[in-house]
């Protein structure tokens, strides 16, 4: 494990102000296809460096394994140190999207047992001078470390967590209305929809702890430690787990394949506001897809 002093799993930007050593890490990416590095290039926080998501933070995608499955340990390892992040360095990542995207950079960190930290708020709540270009540094010492099993989750957990399952998608796509990539619409039956966007005000900061913990609640969530996240490729699954230790809840299980992996397979998906899949005020039993 890494000897990093231990740091909150979210930072403010003034925080982030005030500790020039820690390493700044530009996650951006766009499920529409657009480019992250484009985007970094253009601005992006002085001294950053941009992680690519998909070269360094997922492994090939596949039916079998889903969209963004954890890469090789010797693949993530490899990619922080061309980063010129070592073992004992902090990090706090960012994106445009509240860090639900750079959560998934954070959460890695924070499973194999490094500093890490999401900027509340992403690049809009820097507020200071950006810089464009690339940032190099030179390479870094990283230990390959192994994806720690208990924090992890598969297919058999997610039907039969023991606690609860929560969907970190949009309400739309949990109850089966919409799926722009994924080869069926709806969610696990049993999964409660829990969006991670929904976490965020308007400005892109998080709400406050005391609302967020009311939010886990009402889904069941008391103890993170018997909750298990999803999303539709184990991406902003991390946001939902960071936030949950956040305000005190503890940490969670990601389950890596996501919705990309579970709806390749020929198990029910569930459909509609319920996790058992029966929409709000039908009298009419579970819908379920094969």
């Amino acid at each position: 494990m890494s000897e990093a002093t231990p740091l909150a799993p979210i930072v403010d930007a003034a925080w982030v102000a005030a500790h020039p050593e820690v390493i700044r890490a530009d996650v951006r990416w766009y499920l529409d296809g657009r480019s992250g590095l484009d985007a970094y290039r253009h601005a992006h926080l002085p001294g950053a460096v941009f992680v690519d998501l998909e070269r360094w933070l997922a492994g090939p995608a596949s039916a079998a394994w889903g969209r963004h499955p954890l890469p090789e340990p010797a693949v993530f390892a490899r990619g922080m140190s061309s980063r010129g992040i070592g073992d004992h360095d902090q990090v706090v990542a960012y994106d445009d999207a509240g860090g639900v995207i750079a959560a998934r950079l954070v959460w890695m960190l924070r499973a194999t047992g490094h500093a890490a930290a999401i900027l509340d708020g992403g690049l809009a709540a820097w507020g200071g001078t950006l810089e464009s270009g690339e940032v190099e540094r030179e390479a870094a010492a990283f230990g390959v470390r192994e994806w720690p099993a208990d924090a992890l989750a598969d297919i058999d957990d997610a039907l039969d967590a023991g606690g609860v399952v929560v969907d970190a998608r949009d309400a739309a796509r949990y109850r089966g209305e919409s799926e722009p990539i994924d080869p069926r619409a709806g969610h696990v039956p049993g999964a409660r929809s829990l969006p991670c966007r929904d976490h965020l005000r308007a400005d892109g900061r998080l709400t406050s702890p005391e609302e967020i913990r009311r939010r886990f609640a009402e889904v069941g969530v008391h103890d993170a430690a018997r909750m298990v996240s999803y999303c539709g490729s184990g991406v902003t699954a991390c946001h939902n787990l960071l936030v949950a230790e956040w305000v005190g809840l503890g940490r969670g299980r990601l389950f890596p394949g996501s919705w990309s992996q579970y709806s390749a397979t020929d198990l029910p998906a569930a459909q509609g506001d319920e996790p058992s899949g029966t929409p709000s005020g039908s009298d009419e039993g579970p819908v379920l897809e094969p």
